[in-house]
């Protein structure tokens, strides 16, 4: 039997909950605490964040490092964006992609050189990681 600091048993709905919030990475239980806090009508910010916690040195630990390939020389557009989508995995690619997209327009549509899309979409990937790394830590 399960009881909480007010010697309440909990029911199967919060039993549930607890289960999942245990099956989660520190990060993504930050998140659904943060989302339970919105929902609550409470503000998202008053939540502990993990760097905040007891035991947050594992956060760090849990952001993964982009597995960054070469870039080839003479490489397509559309090969560089398969290259970078593999080499961040842990980035949403549909926001990307719709950004992107805007940049292979421009080398369709307009002619601008391949190298200078590239550019701009590998730029694209690392800052949109960077911002994935100060969300996971909590900045």
């Amino acid at each position: 039997m399960l009881i909480t600091s007010g010697g309440n048993t909990l029911n199967a709905q919060e039993k549930q909950l607890l289960a999942y919030l245990r099956k989660l990475s520190q990060a993504d239980a930050h998140a659904l605490l943060r989302f339970a806090a919105y929902l609550a009508g409470e503000t998202p910010d008053a939540v502990q964040t993990p760097a905040t916690s007891a035991g947050s040195d594992s956060a760090a630990a849990e952001i993964p490092e982009p597995q960054l390939a070469e870039r080839p020389e003479n490489e397509r557009v559309v090969d560089a964006l398969k290259r970078l989508r593999a080499s961040y995995p842990m980035l949403d690619t549909k926001k990307l992609l719709d950004k992107a997209s805007t940049l292979v327009a421009q080398h369709v549509m307009f002619a601008k050189p391949a190298k200078d899309v590239i550019d701009e979409v590998e730029k694209l990937f690392a800052e949109a990681y960077d911002t994935f790394v100060r969300e996971r830590r909590g900045r």
